[in-house]
């Protein structure tokens, strides 16, 4: 883990990555890294935010039996961005129109890599109202 996560995690988010529930799996200290961020049966995506670097992955995975999304606010992305949508969706409507398609069940994960900086707010479809959070790419 950077030392600039366990940093800005402090001691409960340190333990939390320990255990799995979030935090990140570093492929080096100068390669890309790995970032997780659970989707949870409270409903909500833990850490609610991560800073990661240009090249970076982000991998969301549901930890209990609730399916999730992570769906990007397609209006909100970095100039330039890619879009992101669990279910590789092109678009926020495609993603909305087609979910359940998309959804990531228990145990199962999403990816998206990184390639633009700047802060990418999403969120799940089906808890919309309550689960949100943003990845800031530095």
């Amino acid at each position: 883990m950077y030392r600039r996560t366990v940093l800005r995690l402090g001691g409960a988010g340190v333990v939390g990555a320990l255990a799995g529930c979030g935090g990140s799996s570093d492929a080096g200290d100068d390669g890309p890294s790995e970032t997780r961020v659970a989707m949870t049966d409270d409903l909500v995506f833990d850490p609610k935010e991560v800073t990661v670097a240009v090249g970076d992955t982000v991998v969301w995975e549901t930890t209990g039996s609730v399916a999730h999304s992570a769906t990007a606010y397609e209006a909100d992305l970095p100039d330039g961005a890619a879009y992101f949508a669990s279910g590789d969706f092109d678009s926020e409507s495609a993603a909305r129109q087609a979910y359940p398609d998309g959804s990531v069940g228990s145990g199962e994960t999403y990816r998206h890599t990184f390639e633009t900086a700047g802060e990418y707010p999403y969120f799940c479809i089906p808890h919309e109202s309550g689960m949100r959070g943003t990845v800031v790419v530095e």
